[in-house]
């Protein structure tokens, strides 16, 4: 069921998440998760793609994925948004071989036997993002045998909350100082899920507080440490998929402007309004935003895909500034884009109802989704700079 043929990935995906619009707008409405268009995904083996195929997974290439993020953030972006954390957390363990293989076996083994879902729990409100370095309040004790751990603590947007099977909790050791990946299940005694989220975008994406009350855990959850306070170095290139999803949400837009376009026809005209001038000079502007934007997106990912394994430092160097741009000129590109499609559906766009309405609401949420802009900007600079030679 779940090895298909790559150039069906686009496609099965794409037409399961067609039959969803209804659901998308109930869960933006409902402030929930749209469960009726993860359970087809579920179904249709796409919790899988990120498995590398030795464990049983497709193992799909980056670009595909990013594909498919487009094509589900058409129609629903936060649940592309949301899903898409599971997979950029299995990609990054993987790629990067972050865990022990046995761990990383045993995590891939859940997903495709028991359907299992994974995500990153590393916000928290007094630490900021997770990328610019904080140490976790959240607390990992030895237990008084010496063979395992007791966390406690509270992690903020964990997208896929209340879909999630197993959430990877980073956690101060109270003896050592040192930062640990603790895989905790769903089922745990003393984790729970407090529903917090309640924001104008992404509603759908059921980024909740996960609360952590003396979680006991045994010594083999603790699947990573890292040194506190220190980020990493290595680029996770999965992050296009925030880029894919912004970019999706574009797509979105374009379409409706477009079917509006072509339908709409005032009783002062006589023909459609997308015949007439501005409108089409309209229509061309967002075609050159989103043309643009897709192409620098999967540019970086092909070259990503074509550096020499295993990667070197001065790879991730020089590749790392360009997956940061990608990102932050995909989500500028799509703010316009949606903007622009709102100008030519006009005040109709406004409407609670209207698909435009949501896709306005959630394209916002790109600006806070990392890396941040400035990040990206100082990337950029001091790689510029050190191409400068020295007087």
């Amino acid at each position: 069921m779940f090895h298909k043929p790559q150039k069906d990935h686009i496609e099965i995906i794409g037409s399961i998440a067609d039959q969803h619009m209804d659901s998308a707008a109930r869960a933006d409405e409902q402030n929930e998760l749209n469960y009726a268009l993860i359970e087809d995904l579920l179904s249709a083996g796409y919790h899988t793609y990120s498995v590398p195929k030795e464990y049983g997974g497709l193992g799909v290439s980056l670009s595909d994925f990013l594909q498919c993020q487009e094509r589900i953030a058409m129609v629903d972006a936060a649940t592309a948004l949301a899903i898409g954390w599971h997979h950029i957390t299995v990609f990054n363990v993987g790629q990067n071989q972050l865990w022990d293989e046995a761990a990383f076996h045993a995590l891939c083994r859940a997903v495709v036997s028991e359907g299992a879902l994974v995500n990153a729990a590393d916000s928290e409100k007094a630490t900021g993002s997770p990328s610019r370095g904080g140490k976790p309040q959240t607390s990992a004790e030895k237990t008084s045998d010496g063979n395992g751990y007791v966390l406690t603590g509270r992690k903020t947007f964990t997208s896929l909350s209340t879909a999630l099977h197993y959430y990877v909790v980073s956690a101060t050791d109270t003896v050592t100082g040192e930062v640990g990946e603790h895989l905790v299940h769903k089922d745990n005694p003393g984790v729970s899920i407090e529903p917090t989220w309640n924001m104008t975008g992404m509603r759908g994406t059921a980024s909740h507080d996960l609360v952590l009350n003396q979680v006991q855990l045994p010594e083999n959850a603790l699947v990573r440490r890292r040194p506190a306070g220190k980020k990493s170095i290595r680029p996770n290139a999965y992050l296009l998929n925030i880029p894919a999803v912004y970019l999706g949400i574009a797509q979105g837009a374009r379409r409706e402007a477009l079917r509006f376009a072509a339908a709409y026809q005032p009783n002062s005209l006589t023909q459609p309004i997308i015949e007439l001038p501005h409108i089409q000079h309209k229509i061309g502007q967002l075609e050159m935003e989103l043309t643009t934007a897709r192409h620098f997106l999967y540019s970086v990912a092909a070259r990503w895909e074509q550096l020499e394994r295993p990667l070197t430092d001065s790879d991730l160097a020089r590749i790392a500034p360009d997956l940061g741009a990608a990102k932050t000129f995909a989500v500028q590109n799509a703010l316009s884009i949606v903007d622009t499609a709102m100008r030519i559906v006009g005040v109709h766009s406004l409407a609670s109802s209207h698909p435009l309405s949501r896709m306005y609401r959630d394209v916002r949420f790109g600006l806070h989704n990392p890396p941040m802009d400035d990040a990206v900007y100082q990337m950029l600079a001091n790689r510029a700079i050190s191409e400068v030679p020295l007087s």
